[in-house]
């Protein structure tokens, strides 16, 4: 898809994979192709100072979309991990304003992302820092590649509070 392609929404987007202890970031530039780490946040659950320092990351990526992962379990239904990532998503989308919070599934990144970085070589104890984002960058690379090969945004938009917005299909 290229940026004259009418399907084509130009601007960078942010990848988040929302853990128990750990947050990963990626995103991407503003061509929306390639997926890239950012950092791993510590879970701030009482002061969300996680969720204050991807909302300060926006202007400086100026980014357009955040994409969150939705973690559903194999059966395809939503356990704690995927309410604790439609809570989070919904905090986001009250703190961004304009830019758009999509959810998209995530089965099974945090699992690909631990073999991609063993078969790289990463030992197991390395892999602890950087996992997270590893996840973050497969969660938004899936995203950019459905939506470059549908021409329509993946998943679903999260409202402020983490309401779901009905979405209309062209």
């Amino acid at each position: 898809m290229t940026p004259t392609d009418a399907r084509f929404r130009p601007g960078a987007r942010v990848g988040v994979d929302v853990g128990n202890a750990r947050v990963g970031v990626a995103a991407s530039g503003a061509a929306g192709a390639l997926a890239h780490p950012v950092r791993t946040l510590r879970r701030d659950t009482g002061a969300d100072g996680d969720v204050e320092a991807i909302v300060e990351l926006e202007p400086e990526l100026e980014a357009i979309e955040v994409v969150v992962g939705l973690p559903r379990l194999l059966s395809g239904q939503e356990g704690e991990a995927a309410r604790i990532a439609r809570d989070y998503a919904g905090r986001l989308a009250s703190r961004l304003g304009s830019v758009g919070v999509r959810m998209v599934d995530e089965r099974l990144t945090t699992v690909d992302a631990h073999r991609r970085l063993r078969d790289s070589g990463v030992p197991g104890r390395g892999q602890r820092a950087v996992v997270d984002q590893a996840a973050a960058v497969l969660i938004l690379q899936s995203a950019l590649d459905t939506e470059a090969l549908s021409g329509m945004p993946p998943g679903e938009i999260i409202m402020p509070g983490g309401k779901r917005k009905k979405e209309r299909r062209r």
